[in-house]
């Protein structure tokens, strides 16, 4: 299954998109200056590119990822104000 939603977050929207895997499921917020990934996507590959990313683990939904806590996160990602600890929805303000 494939689920896609745009949600607002302050004036600006961000996309989210949770697809069904094998026995998991892939979520991605994406905001203009950056993403929210789950555990399946790669922080190093993050870096490698010089991404503005979020990690969260232990999320199965949009609406977990969007409860939940920044995991870890790239140097880009730092640069605006992101940090572990902090929640998904005050770094989705960030990068909308």
């Amino acid at each position: 299954m494939f689920e896609h939603q745009k949600i607002r977050i302050g004036r600006r929207y961000i996309e989210a998109i949770s697809i069904n895997l094998q026995s998991k499921n892939f979520i991605l917020l994406k905001g203009s200056k950056g993403y929210v990934m789950c555990g399946y996507l790669n922080l190093s590959a993050a870096e490698k590119f010089n991404d503005v990313a979020a990690k969260v683990v232990g999320v199965s939904s949009i609406q977990q990822a969007l409860e939940a806590r920044v995991y870890s996160c790239s140097r880009q990602a730092k640069k605006l104000g992101i940090f572990p600890g902090q929640s998904i929805k005050e770094a989705l303000k960030i990068i909308a």
